[in-house]
């Protein structure tokens, strides 16, 4: 059977990415093969994000140019089936269905593995919609990735343990879009890592809308926190490196920081989100945590760990934020001290709380306060990447960089380091010395007699010149 083309656009955070790459896999017992092209697909995916501004505009526009191309497939007798999955497709299924024919299949994020069956439906009824919650989670129906395939998607590899939400901030889609939070059993993680770690993956990014509150079924009848997940995974031998994303600040617990303390594997770089620095816009908001919360987990976590660092999510122009409300902001960025951090103008999101504020605040004041605040941000991030230049820091490298002979990897806080070396050393982690900066990116060069820690089992990797799927 002669191989049908996927492609895949996935857009927004990190668990899409992960989804995209588990929508390849379950589509790859139908026969299909993923493309870089979307108008010589066969089938293509559209995976969506809810969270970011006008994110419904972007998909309208995509399916725009999509149904051109359908069209033109067809004038070549070919057909071409376009499917819109992910939060969006949850949130506006019916809206995608009426406004978009081209469109043949709408499916929600906890619904993807249901796709062959939808495109089966879709070829014999003209179109196919399924936004429900199942009574099952995917993940015990999608089929693991062949080991090709992990390798060649490289050394860094995401993995959910988490998903949906119960935090209900007011200016959020995700419990609607999501679900409730459901944790997956330890076990099923284990065997995950195992698999990827097995197939030359070396560094694992555990995710979840709310990760950190993780609260899964162990093998000892317990539940688990996420501390005590990472504790486990970091006897899994190949594992050097270990991540998580997104936490919020009230499910830190004192396991999760003693792991930071205790366990070299788990790096010492934590995405905490906080939105705000004002008690009043906080409160707006339901985060459920004072400005000064924040500062004492920040706190916690440096009186456990030396040198770890802090990247976070803003949102400037929240209904009713005052001059003095943004200034709170400014003074909290300002005494933490941020290797990274995203910040955003606040854009309503139909059926939540917010969106029916009153107290909106102006586009031109929105612009003005994101320019002061991002203009912060970098400052403190080029700060925190002067500072590593004369030093030597351990990078995982991940592939070949662009310029010939270098090799690109990461630090320990995710900042993209480059050296000239062979490809061998892909897989590995090595000091390097870090000599300039360019942009965001580190230079240096690999330090002397500088032994690779320990990567168990060996494996043989397959090296692309692609970006990998991690945040620079």
């Amino acid at each position: 059977m002669k191989p049908r083309k996927l492609h895949i656009k996935s857009y927004g955070c990190q668990m899409n990415v992960y989804d995209a790459q588990r929508m390849v896999d379950t589509l790859a017992g139908e026969g299909f093969v993923e493309s870089a092209n979307a108008a010589d697909a066969d089938l293509v995916i559209l995976n969506t994000c809810h969270i970011r501004e006008k994110a419904s505009e972007k998909v309208y526009s995509e399916l725009g140019r999509l149904r051109v191309m359908k069209e033109e497939a067809a004038r070549q007798g070919r057909r071409m089936n376009i499917a819109v999955a992910g939060c969006v497709a949850q949130a506006e299924g019916g809206e995608i269905i009426n406004r978009a024919p081209a469109v043949d299949v709408v499916v929600g994020p906890q619904s993807y593995h249901h796709l062959p069956e939808l495109l089966a439906r879709a070829e014999k009824e003209g179109r196919a919609l399924e936004t429900e919650f199942p009574a099952k989670d995917k993940f015990s129906f999608l089929p693991p990735p062949q080991p090709d395939v992990i390798r060649a998607r490289g050394v860094s590899s995401f993995v959910t343990i988490q998903e949906g939400c119960d935090k209900f901030c007011t200016f959020c889609v995700v419990p609607y879009t999501r679900g409730a939070e459901v944790s997956r059993p330890v076990a099923k993680i284990v065997d995950d890592v195992k698999r990827l770690a097995e197939h030359g993956v070396r560094e694992i990014t555990l995710i979840g809308q709310n990760v950190n509150a993780y609260h899964g079924e162990g093998p000892d009848g317990r539940t688990w926190s996420l501390g005590t997940l990472l504790r486990q995974l970091a006897e899994i031998p190949g594992i050097l490196r270990l991540r998580y994303s997104t936490s919020h600040p009230r499910d830190i617990d004192e396991a999760l920081i003693e792991v930071h303390r205790d366990i070299p594997a788990v790096m010492p770089f934590v995405h905490l989100p906080v939105q705000s620095g004002s008690d009043r816009i906080l409160m707006a908001m339901n985060r459920k945590h004072t400005a000064q919360d924040y500062r004492r987990v920040v706190d916690r976590f440096r009186a456990a760990c030396q040198g770890i660092a802090f990247s976070s999510d803003f949102i400037v122009g929240f209904p009713g934020e005052s001059e003095e409300d943004f200034r709170a902001t400014l003074a909290l960025v300002t005494q933490i001290g941020y290797a990274g951090a995203y910040s955003f103008k606040y854009s309503p999101r139909p059926g939540t709380p917010a969106a029916e504020m009153q107290e909106t605040v102006s586009a031109e004041v929105m612009d003005e306060r994101l320019a002061r605040l991002q203009e912060l941000i970098d400052s403190q991030q080029s700060a925190f990447n002067k500072a590593s230049i004369g030093t030597t820091v351990d990078v995982l490298f991940e592939r070949a960089a662009r310029n010939p002979g270098q090799i690109v990897g990461r630090t320990a806080y995710l900042q993209p380091a480059h050296v000239m070396a062979p490809q061998s050393i892909i897989g590995q982690v090595l000091p390097v010395k870090i000599e300039s900066l360019e942009r965001y990116s580190l230079l240096g060069e690999l330090a002397e007699n500088a032994p690779p820690l320990s990567a168990s089992p060996d494996t043989r990797l397959v090296t692309t010149s692609h970006e990998t799927p991690m945040g620079a």
